[in-house]
C-alpha cells in the first residue's frame, strides 16, 4: 500500500529583502509542495504525466508545484525559466530561472531532501539566488557581489576532503571513483540544490558530477550566485562556461568546491 507523507512542509524562513517574485514563488511552492503531500499518495506523486522542457520525464509533485510557480511568475509579470516548462516570456527583462522540486523522487517518496532553488537573472546575467530546503523551510539567499552570513571550508585540496556526489553511472564509474577514493568521506544525497548550499556554509567541501553530464542550468543556477559569494568556485569539469541559457537540453558536469583549487583538483581527478 503507497501511502500518504504525513509530515507538514513548513513556511520557508526568508530574509525580508528578497526580490519580490522569487519570495512570492518560494512561499507557492511550499504551499503547493504540501499540498501535493496531503492529497496524494507516494506512487501518485512520483508517477510520470508529461515529458518536460528538459527533456526528461515530468513526477506530478513536479507538476503541482510548478503550476504554482508558473502562477506567481504570471502574477509579478517576470519571465519563468522552469525544468518542466521551460521558458514561458512575460515581456520583463527579468527571468526567474527555477527549479521547482530539486530531488524529484526523495520528494515523492517522502525522503525529506528536495528544494526548491530559484535565481533571478536581468538581461541574461544572475544577480541573486535563494534555496529553500522545502521539508525544514530553512533558506540560502545571496546577491551577486554582496557578502552573505556563511562562508565555506576554504579547503584547497581534494585529498581528506568531503564530497558530495552524484550517483554513479556506468559511462562515468571510473571518474566516480577515482574521486571516491582520494576524498576522506563521499555523500549521496540526490539533490543538488540544497547539496550545493551546503558547500556554501562549509558543511561539506564540495559537490561535484563526475563526469557524467547530468546537470541543466536549472541545478546549478543558485550554486552560481550563493556559492561564490562564500567565497568559493563553480566549475564544469569541462571547463565550458556556466552561463544563463534558455535551452535546457544543454548539459554540464557541475563542481562546486570551497575554492577554485579544490574544484580545480576534482577536475584533474575526475578527467583522470
Amino acid at each position: 500500500m503507497s501511502t500518504k507523507i504525513p509530515w507538514p512542509v513548513p513556511a520557508p524562513g526568508l530574509p525580508g529583502d528578497v526580490h519580490p517574485a522569487l519570495a512570492a514563488m518560494a512561499r507557492a511552492a511550499s504551499v503547493a509542495y504540501g499540498a501535493a503531500r496531503r492529497e496524494h499518495t507516494r506512487a501518485e506523486l512520483a508517477e510520470e504525466v508529461a515529458g518536460g522542457a528538459d527533456g526528461t520525464p515530468t513526477m506530478r509533485v513536479d507538476e503541482i508545484v510548478e503550476n504554482a510557480i508558473a502562477e506567481e511568475a504570471h502574477r509579478h509579470r517576470v519571465n519563468l525559466l522552469s525544468e518542466e516548462a521551460g521558458f514561458i516570456d512575460n515581456g520583463s527583462a527579468v527571468t526567474l530561472v527555477v527549479d521547482p522540486v530539486d530531488g524529484s523522487n526523495n520528494a515523492a517518496s517522502g525522503v525529506p531532501l528536495s528544494c526548491f532553488g530559484g535565481t533571478v537573472a536581468v538581461d541574461g546575467k544572475a544577480t541573486e539566488a535563494l534555496t529553500v530546503w522545502l521539508d525544514t523551510g530553512r533558506a540560502w539567499h545571496a546577491r551577486t557581489g554582496e557578502p552573505v552570513p556563511y562562508r565555506t571550508t576554504g579547503r584547497t585540496a581534494l585529498a581528506g576532503a568531503t564530497v558530495n556526489l552524484l550517483r554513479p553511472h556506468r559511462r562515468n564509474a571510473d571518474a566516480w571513483m577515482r574521486v571516491a577514493g582520494r576524498a576522506q568521506r563521499v555523500r549521496i544525497l540526490s539533490t543538488t540544490v540544497l547539496e550545493c548550499a551546503l558547500v556554501a556554509e562549509g558543511s561539506v567541501d564540495a559537490f561535484c558530477d563526475p563526469g557524467s553530464d547530468t546537470h541543466r542550468l536549472v541545478d546549478l543556477a543558485t550554486a552560481m550566485v550563493t556559492v561564490p559569494a562564500a567565497g568559493g568556485a563553480v566549475i564544469d569539469v569541462h571547463g565550458r562556461p556556466l552561463e544563463i541559457d534558455p535551452d535546457l537540453t544543454r548539459r554540464w558536469s557541475g563542481i562546486a568546491a570551497a575554492t577554485r583549487a579544490l574544484a580545480d583538483d576534482l577536475a584533474a581527478t575526475v578527467l583522470g
